[in-house]
């Protein structure tokens, strides 16, 4: 396991373990206790959250990637409804179900694919089809996994 200092931290990653702890307002406090009212905090600057040019990329390679397939398989069923009452085919429901299955199920693939192909840099745009990038963050989500794992484990045991 490297030392965290070894690796390249992305831009939204926090750069301590630490929790800040926030001050705490009077309870009697009208504004506290209405749920409506929106933070007067700016949250552009806090650390973990992800950049808006990261997020914007990943929500339109997410629409790509889940939503040509998810496509494909609602019109699946149209075409095969129009074939099969036309009498050109005899298709069977299984075949049906199998392709509108495989279809939904690559635009549920999609939607990953669509998050982990992103470049997660903000200055970076990455690649059309975005292969590299996914190599990339998919390694760092499994080292985020294992490390994650070996915490809880060394947490439990203590």
């Amino acid at each position: 396991m490297p030392a965290p200092s070894s690796r390249n931290r992305l831009p939204f990653e926090g750069k301590s373990k630490k929790k800040k702890v926030e001050k705490k307002s009077p309870i009697g406090s009208s504004e506290q206790n209405s749920p409506f009212v929106a933070s007067k905090t700016k949250r552009k600057g806090q650390s973990g959250t992800i950049p808006e040019v990261v997020s914007q990329r990943m929500v339109k390679r997410m629409a790509l990637f889940s939503g040509v397939p998810t496509g494909l398989g609602m019109f699946s069923f149209l075409a095969f409804y129009w074939i099969v009452s036309h009498d050109w085919l005899e298709i069977p429901t299984y075949v049906v179900l199998a392709v509108s299955l495989l279809l939904f199920g690559l635009g549920v693939l999609g939607l990953s694919y669509g998050v982990l192909s992103t470049s997660w840099e903000e200055n970076q745009q990455g690649s059309w089809w975005g292969w590299q990038e996914f190599r990339l963050n998919f390694s760092r989500t499994v080292t985020a996994w294992r490390t994650a794992k070996s915490e809880s484990q060394t947490t439990k045991e203590s």
